[in-house]
């Protein structure tokens, strides 16, 4: 794609300087032969290759009319080269490839609270489908040109680089996003695009995929926020399947009561929101939205299950409750800060 662009580039600044050329030969001429002004010999020239039809501005010798059949003559040609290099640009694709470009480019300026995904394998492409049902606004990045081709391709905003380099992590704008997913296959190239970007962003939520045991400290301390083992929660899933299925079921985050569908969610308690400092019997949460409290959590504190009426909840803390999208989207407005 970069050989053809380049071809265009290089047949359009010829017909370019073709152009330039005329103008200069036909100036230049029309002052020899005619003794006409700058101004005068440049009008007619530009009128005579332009073929606009305009009259003469004297009224010109024998040499000078034939002058200008060949200066005619070249313009056309110059203008018909053009106009080839026009539609073949056009007709081939480019200029699509170019819009594409440009809407691409527009995109990735218009992400914001964005999270980043590193690798479209199998479990960066399961965090897109899960963000995606969510509404969550996300961008895949892959050094693999025909990953991110796929990720395209399954409705993602992708680019293809390095997610260990800086400059790629600054095209996908680390600077405004909300977190990142480091889901390559290899640890070590895990811990480097952790370490990376936790230097260009110091308060990004970073979680890091291990695929052994060892690598989860490192990551750590690369500055990830949490660590997956994938194998290791599926062994678990699939155990905790076998012995409590029921129980399996219901951790799964998604469970159906009654035709409706229950989600477990975290709710952050933001300081100034209506419920900041307010028992939950004063809420009314489970009375009013009519959702769950399963766990609460102070700032920096371990989760308490033995949430009752007279929980006070902190500022800062964090609920795990169970409820309809609907009941969680209105309890989200709660929690908020005025």
């Amino acid at each position: 794609m970069k050989k053809v662009r380049v071809n265009f580039q290089n047949r359009f600044v010829l017909a370019f300087v073709i152009f330039l050329v005329l103008i200069l030969v036909g100036t230049s001429g029309y002052r020899w032969l005619e003794g006409m002004s700058f101004i005068d010999a440049l009008y007619m020239t530009v009128i005579t290759i332009s073929t606009v039809g305009y009259g003469e501005v004297r009224t010109l010798s024998e040499m000078g009319r034939i002058f200008t059949i060949f200066l005619i003559l070249g313009g056309g040609g110059v203008v018909g080269f053009a106009l080839t290099v026009g539609v073949d640009y056009i007709m081939s694709g480019k200029w699509q490839g170019y819009r594409e470009k440009r809407r691409h480019a527009r995109m990735l300026s218009e992400l914001n609270n964005h999270v980043i995904i590193c690798g479209f394998g199998r479990v960066g492409k399961n965090v897109t489908d899960e963000l995606k049902a969510e509404g969550v606004p996300f961008i895949v990045i892959d050094i693999d040109p025909e990953e991110a081709t796929q990720a395209e391709e399954h409705g993602c905003l992708a680019v293809t680089g390095n997610a260990a380099n800086e400059t790629v992590l600054h095209e996908v704008g680390i600077n405004k996003a909300r977190a990142l997913v480091a889901a390559v296959n290899s640890d070590a190239e895990n811990v480097f695009i952790t370490l990376t970007a936790r230097s260009l962003q110091p308060e990004l939520y970073i979680v890091a995929r291990a695929n052994y045991e060892d690598s989860t400290p490192k990551l750590l301390r690369a500055g990830a926020n949490h660590t997956i083992m994938p194998y290791h929660i599926s062994g678990k899933r699939i155990a905790a399947t076998l012995m409590r299925p029921s129980v399996a079921d219901f951790l799964d985050g998604v469970v159906h009561v009654g035709g409706l569908e229950m989600l477990l969610e975290e709710v952050h308690i933001e300081s100034g929101s209506e419920f900041a400092g307010k028992t939950v019997a004063e809420t009314q949460i489970r009375g009013q939205l009519g959702i769950t409290i399963l766990a609460c959590r102070a700032q920096d504190g371990d989760f308490d299950t033995r949430v009752g009426p007279k929980t006070i909840l902190q500022p800062g803390g964090v609920l795990i409750v169970l409820g309809t999208r609907e009941q969680l989207n209105e309890m989200m407005k709660f929690a908020r800060a005025k």
